[in-house]
């Protein structure tokens, strides 16, 4: 797999049956590694190692309706309450990160109402605040580190 634009970290990887497996330390499994999944699971990392979110408020690849449909997110940060913090969408290097990619987290999002979006290719990080008022979001240098009582 290509070298991403994240810090270096340290993955558990597993071959069965002539395919390579990297290791969730969120959903506790071995995942076959795709492009995307890669990407997602330097997200995690970088959650985890960087930005210091406990694994208990990071959840992987959940099923959510939206406008009836049955849609996959691929990371949500929590807050303790329960509500959404973070939304992120991953997509593979290869994918160039455009409007239709912001417009797809956009309408995740008018279901999860998250305070912060993240679209990233492993190659581009966006960050945005959410203005719910004003119904935009802003983008941002970073996403805020996690810090108990500000969430």
């Amino acid at each position: 797999m290509r070298k991403l634009n994240f810090q270096l970290y340290n993955f558990r990887f597993k071959n069965s049956e002539n395919k390579v497996s990297i290791f969730d330390a969120i959903r506790k499994k071995f995942i076959i590694l795709t492009p995307e999944e890669w990407v997602r699971q330097h997200v995690v990392q970088f959650l985890l190692e960087e930005k210091k979110y406990p694994h208990s408020l990071i959840n992987v690849e959940k099923v959510l309706k939206v406008n009836g449909l049955r849609k996959r997110y691929d990371v949500v940060v929590y807050n303790p309450d329960g509500s959404i913090f973070i939304l992120i969408e991953c997509k593979a290097p290869e994918i160039k990160i455009a409007q239709a990619t912001f417009d797809q987290i956009a309408r995740y999002n008018m279901t999860m109402r998250a305070s912060f979006l993240m679209v990233t290719n492993g190659l581009n990080h966006y960050f945005c605040q959410m203005d719910f008022e004003n119904e935009k979001y802003h983008f941002l240098e970073e996403l805020p580190n996690y810090k108990l009582n500000s969430l």
